[in-house]
């Protein structure tokens, strides 16, 4: 990181920067940025390999077919499909290591066995005698045309690089072969988490039933949450974190060629993309994959209780039975309002919003005398109201911020006390019968 940032024991730290601590109380104008970022390592049978790219809503409605190799309806994109209903942007990440496949005529732009249904189409032009026409094919769809006198007139696309010195001959058909997918091993994984470290993201999602590829996300988002000040939360399949950084779905997919983590999806959408005055609890699954959920009123009250994020059967649908993270463990630093994803989302807001206003506006450019902490002070109370008018926290009055100048000169201490909103889950009511 190029700057300093994470939960801090003392004053003292090395790198310039905003360190932030949330802390449970205990027991006896800064912008809201906005949320629906997620990032994703995606096993699939084409796409850019070894780097991060982006991919918007839009992208994918529309350039699903160059982005992914199939086209937005495919069922091979359903998982993709689930997890874009709620996010906004997708950095995506394909591990490398594949193979492209290739005729005589040309090579596959991108490695992986989707390559394979490639195939090039060589015909007469009928107009003018001497010209080819060129078609690239794409499991049958066309998705290049080209009128040549040569191949070395052809224009590389999104789908495969020309062979220049190829002879043209006329053929129905010349198919490409030798396409081969990356390897699903730790080793890519690493290389994601490595590459996505500096991108702004609010949830990091793997399907993946390997406890050690689950158990490095959650070690990733501990560390980017703890030590780097990276507020985001990982999404995983059945793996214990005992982290609120941490988001473990309990449901397995039980669909025919499915991964079982494959709810990973769509619970990462709802996590990336739900709103800091918003809950998931009880929101409808509206997903493509057959979820498991067939669970006793005692397994569901186990499931909370051991903190797995839940999907049960209400009537003929699905929907969230609490929107809580893997936290299980609690602690005078982290009480029970941790467990909560609402609370977790309002306090990862407030830490990269101040963090991101302080390395802008103050770091290395305002004096920390008592007219440049006021004016922080101002900064971060006006933060604070308008998560109160989104009633994201309640009860918030100024005097609840306080800035002091730390123990270092250069250093400002910030106390912050806020009370956070969250959705109603129970109703308790006594009815008195006259």
């Amino acid at each position: 990181m190029a700057l300093g940032g994470g939960m801090f024991l003392g004053e003292g730290k090395t790198l310039p920067g905003a360190y932030v601590n949330f802390v449970s109380l205990a027991k006896a104008g800064a912008s809201l940025s906005e949320r629906g970022t997620a990032a994703f390592a995606l096993n699939l049978d084409w796409g850019v390999e070894d780097e991060v790219f982006t991919v918007t809503s839009e992208d994918f409605a529309e350039r699903s077919l160059p982005l992914f190799g199939y086209g937005y309806s495919d069922v091979k994109l359903k998982g993709l499909r689930d997890l874009f209903r709620n996010i906004k942007t997708l950095y995506a990440f394909r591990p490398g290591g594949g193979a492209k496949s290739r005729c005589d005529y040309a090579e596959a732009r991108h490695a992986g066995t989707r390559g394979d249904d490639l195939r090039v189409v060589v015909g007469e032009n009928a107009e003018e005698p001497g010209l080819f026409d060129v078609k690239l094919l794409l499991g049958g769809r066309e998705v290049f045309s080209q009128t040549v006198s040569s191949a070395g007139e052809l224009r590389d696309n999104d789908f495969a690089v020309w062979n220049k010195d190829a002879e043209l001959c006329l053929t129905a058909g010349t198919a490409f072969h030798g396409g081969e997918n990356g390897a699903d091993d730790i080793c890519g994984y690493q290389a994601f988490l490595e590459k996505i470290e500096n991108y702004p993201v609010n949830a990091v999602g793997v399907v993946s039933e390997q406890r050690a590829v689950n158990a490095l996300f959650a070690d990733y988002a501990r560390r980017m949450r703890d030590d780097a000040g990276v507020k985001l939360q990982c999404v995983v399949y059945d793996y214990d974190a005992d982290y609120e950084g941490v988001v473990n779905v309990k449901n397995p997919a039980v669909g025919d060629g499915e991964s079982a983590a494959a709810a990973v999806f769509w619970v990462t959408g709802v996590i990336a993309g739900c709103a800091i005055n918003k809950s998931n609890l009880n929101r409808v699954y509206d997903g493509e994959h057959e979820i498991f959920a067939d669970y006793t009123q005692k397994e569901l009250e186990n499931a909370i209780k051991s903190g797995k994020f839940t999907l049960h059967k209400v009537g003929s649908s699905l929907r969230v039975l609490a929107d809580i993270n893997s936290l299980v463990t609690v602690s005078d630093d982290k009480g029970e309002a941790f467990k909560n994803n609402q609370t977790v989302r309002v306090v990862d807001q407030i830490a990269g919003d101040i963090a991101a206003l302080f390395n802008a506006k103050y770091l290395g450019s305002v004096p920390n005398d008592e007219s440049g902490r006021t004016s922080l002070w101002a900064d971060i109370v006006k933060h604070h109201e308008e998560l109160a008018r989104n009633r994201a926290i309640e009860d918030f009055s100024d005097e609840d911020v306080e800035v002091l100048r730390g123990g270092d000169k250069r250093a400002v201490t910030v106390v912050d006390r806020i009370n956070v909103v969250n959705a109603m889950a129970q109703v308790y009511m006594t009815c008195v019968i006259a």
